[in-house]
């Protein structure tokens, strides 16, 4: 991919910049500002080398059919979706650039309203695309965490503008390639989350790759059927325990929970192993499962975690996402960890999740992409890198 200074002078030039600012919102406030911070870097470089920077990006999924509109930088078109304005985006990156640049006049910064207000972000409409890049001289794609997206931010203006990769898509790209093609062994994935159907493609990837494959969080209940277990009342797919099967079949070594920490429906909570009476449902790994987890983490030459072990929400099904997120910060393991919900429990321990300096940070990357980093990893590629390599 071409990279910043491949654009050349960007002395007067207006740049469209794709960043992803897709932060949780608490009561119209931002509750965690990382991605944002995340692309300053790539925002500041531009505006010092005297380009005119047109920021746009995301929040979270509007019903783009009542709110679409062909001025994208009109506040009119958060009239019916107010709770997804990029108001307080904008406040958060003027905020921080006049920390950094505070003699950068704010004209030359300007931020367009959420892409998906108009329902041709998600469609890829090649009206909005020629809309987006009308008066522009080159683009810069920093949102990674929308790169495994063909939306016309995306995958649209690399087809007729020079562009290139910003500064966070380049060091998600080299950390994450890294460890699809040359890990550091032994190499160890940590997979958890809700629905098995959502990772099984880089599951089946990763199994070619790791030396471990650690699964735990609702997913693994799927699994624990397709070995023919009775896992009660858990969330479990069953149109995807023939593929478990098959994968357990392999010769991949995949490692399930052993035990479980469950709840029935009158409340009542016990450790149990993982074939559950009716009614019981698991809601957390237990604690020897943790301790087994965490001796594969202490052992790995770099380790990937995407996905909580339980509710870690509820104090009460926390303990195996606790105990697994002291074993990825602790390990002398080059660690990434990647998603939304893994950084927030990591968080929620008390262990450094926002810092942008690895040396500062108890983890050497976090991810501002759950599914762009899962996707990469199982395909090499995204829809977004593909099109910066287009021209």
């Amino acid at each position: 991919m071409r990279q910043l200074e491949d654009l050349g002078n960007l002395g007067g030039k207006s740049v469209l910049l794709r960043a992803d600012v897709n932060v949780p919102l608490a009561d119209g406030e931002i509750a965690d500002d990382f991605r944002i911070r995340a692309s300053m870097e790539t925002l500041v470089w531009l505006l010092e080398q005297g380009a005119n920077v047109v920021l746009c990006g995301h929040l979270g999924r509007p019903n783009s059919k009542e709110t679409a509109s062909k001025n994208t930088a009109s506040k009119n078109t958060a009239s019916k979706n107010a709770a997804l304005s990029m108001a307080p985006v904008e406040a958060s990156v003027r905020e921080l650039l006049a920390s950094e640049m505070p003699d950068c006049p704010s004209s030359r910064l300007v931020v367009l309203e959420n892409l998906r207000f108009n329902s041709g972000e998600t469609a890829n409409d090649p009206a909005f695309v020629a809309e987006l890049i009308e008066g522009r001289d080159c683009y810069v794609n920093d949102a990674f965490g929308a790169s495994h997206r063909a939306h016309a931010s995306i995958v649209g203006p690399p087809q007729f503008l020079p562009s290139a990769a910003g500064r966070l898509l380049t060091k998600e790209v080299e950390v994450l390639l890294g460890l699809r093609n040359k890990p550091r062994r032994p190499f160890v994935a940590l997979l958890g989350g809700a629905k098995v159907s959502d990772k099984l493609g880089v599951v089946s990837s990763l199994a070619e790759r790791v030396d471990a494959l650690l699964i735990g969080g609702a997913m693994a209940f799927t699994f624990l059927v397709a070995k023919g277990h009775n896992v009660g009342s858990s969330l479990f797919e069953p149109d995807f325990v023939d593929e478990c099967a098959k994968l357990l079949e392999s010769d991949i070594r995949l490692l399930l929970p052993s035990d479980l920490v469950a709840r029935d429906p009158q409340g009542q909570i016990k450790q149990t192993g993982v074939n559950l009476q009716e009614g019981w449902a698991g809601l957390d790994i237990g604690p020897g499962t943790a301790a087994e987890f965490a001796d594969e983490i202490s052992e790995a030459g770099c380790v990937f975690w995407n996905g909580p072990m339980g509710m870690f929400e509820d104090d009460r099904f926390a303990a195996g996402t606790k105990t697994v997120a002291e074993a990825v910060a602790n390990t002398s393991a080059y660690t990434v960890i990647g998603g939304g919900d893994t950084a927030a429990a990591a968080a929620t321990f008390g262990y450094t999740t926002t810092d942008l300096k690895a040396t500062n940070s108890d983890f050497d990357h976090i991810s501002t992409g759950g599914g762009a980093s899962l996707e990469l990893l199982q395909h090499g590629d995204l829809p977004g890198l593909s099109a910066l390599r287009s021209k």
